[in-house]
């Protein structure tokens, strides 16, 4: 009878999708309700991450089987770790040649920098900044800078889309990444995070330590070089400043509040607070503000239509984060490139708000216990708790209905930004595993 139901649904789905969204990919749709996995074909379990820690596997070896098996109920309608690697999350939402043009762009942003720095220094500290620079910022998926030369591309007129424009949207792209690196090198100094993009974090290489703070405040700074290079002679430059500022105003504010809630007691945790640190910490310089760069760069200056973009791109920004917090939990990091450590850190994430939402009084208890331990044997328990409050299940339908509401908002907006741009930021994320 389930399936019966999830194939008359999924079919409703496609009908109005195919009248409603031409250009959305039918055939990954389609695919929504087929357990696949990297193990077994076809398969109803879903890949529990592990950690390499030895005591870890010993005290969660037998709970990672049994849950395995209680996953199976539920992992069918699972669908950001129970598909195979969906288009969207394996590649990024611009064509491959667009990608390879944007990293050509960074060897000529290393030596721009490195010119820079060598007007005070020629040898030792700017040797460090550019090792600094070729280590953290071009070693991710790049998505932010990507967005912000997709969203030029498709806000653009065509007689305005010429090389020497592409160049400069790169190079802002590449300023927004830079950005991004920052706050990755003072968040994982901050969560005491061991991996990052598939390898150690900058903090951890033994000849870097605690220098690594000093490296993220010149990657910051030289963001302002790169754009009055770039940009001091167009009308928008002072508006791209402002957008930077306000961005790295709001970002601090959000690791703020995500640092001081991880002192509350997890029972005070609720959807309200972790929207606050969600919305300032990530979505606001992740989704909103590559989209806003390329609207100053193509001349829009209408507030309502920043503010229409900005409601779409801060709920896709929650959407995102909801995601990545489930992933931290029950990813694997082989495929995430990262040890998740939500739990240990005692993070107000999406699971543990939900699970204060659905628990008893002897469930908080177990949570005021072991939520913020470090002990792996707290952490599994917390695991544990997660699974019988049925948070797989439920995270699921939650993500399908934020899809759907968000799709819904993007037909809506009124004022002639194009809808497939952010259709193209959604097919990203959505159904992704890493």
């Amino acid at each position: 009878m389930f399936a019966k139901l999830c194939q008359m649904e999924a079919t409703s789905r496609l009908a109005r999708r195919a009248v409603a969204l031409p250009m959305v990919n039918l055939p990954a749709l389609c695919s929504r309700f087929i357990s696949k996995s990297s193990e077994v074909n076809n398969s109803d379990y879903m890949t529990i991450r592990t950690t390499d820690d030895q005591h870890h596997q010993k005290v969660s070896r037998s709970y990672d089987s049994k849950q395995q098996i209680r996953l199976k109920k539920v992992s069918r309608t699972l669908s950001t770790l129970n598909s195979s690697v969906p288009e969207a999350a394996a590649h990024t939402a611009v064509p491959k040649s667009e990608s390879r043009e944007f990293m050509a762009v960074f060897p000529d942003l290393v030596r721009d920098l490195t010119a820079y720095a060598s007007k005070y220094d020629k040898n030792l500290a700017t040797k460090w900044f550019v090792r600094a620079l070729q280590y953290n910022v071009p070693q991710g998926k790049k998505n932010r800078g990507l967005a912000c030369v997709l969203a030029y591309r498709m806000l653009a007129k065509p007689e305005d889309i010429t090389p020497e424009n592409i160049r400069k949207a790169q190079y802002l792209g590449w300023c927004i990444e830079m950005l991004h690196s920052m706050y990755l090198i003072a968040d994982d100094i901050m969560d005491g995070s061991v991996t990052r993009r598939g390898q150690p974090c900058w903090h951890k290489l033994e000849d870097v330590k605690m220098v690594a703070i000093n490296d993220g405040i010149m990657i910051d700074s030289s963001i302002s070089y790169i754009l009055r290079k770039q940009f001091r002679n167009d009308p928008y430059y002072t508006r791209l400043l402002e957008e930077f500022n306000e961005m790295k105003f709001i970002t601090s504010l959000g690791q703020s509040m995500d640092l001081l809630s991880s002192r509350l007691d997890v029972t005070q945790y609720t959807m309200d607070v972790y929207k606050s640190i969600v919305f300032h910490k990530t979505s606001y310089y992740t989704f909103y503000l590559p989209v806003a760069l390329a609207m100053h760069m193509t001349g829009y200056t209408d507030p309502e239509m920043f503010r229409q973009a900005k409601t779409i791109l801060l709920e896709i920004g929650q959407f995102f984060q909801a995601q990545d917090d489930f992933l931290d939990c029950f990813g694997d990091p082989a495929v995430i490139g990262k040890v998740g450590t939500d739990i240990a850190e005692g993070k107000c994430s999406w699971l543990a708000v939900v699970a204060m939402q659905r628990a008893t009084e002897e469930q908080k208890d177990i949570m005021r216990q072991c939520y913020g331990s470090k002990d792996p044997e707290n952490v599994a328990r917390v695991k544990k708790l997660y699974e019988q409050l049925g948070l797989p299940t439920t995270y699921a339908t939650y993500e399908e209905e934020s899809y759907n509401m968000i799709k819904t908002h993007i037909q809506q907006i009124s004022r002639g930004l194009p809808h497939e741009l952010f259709f193209k930021i959604m097919e990203k994320i959505y159904r992704r595993e890493a």
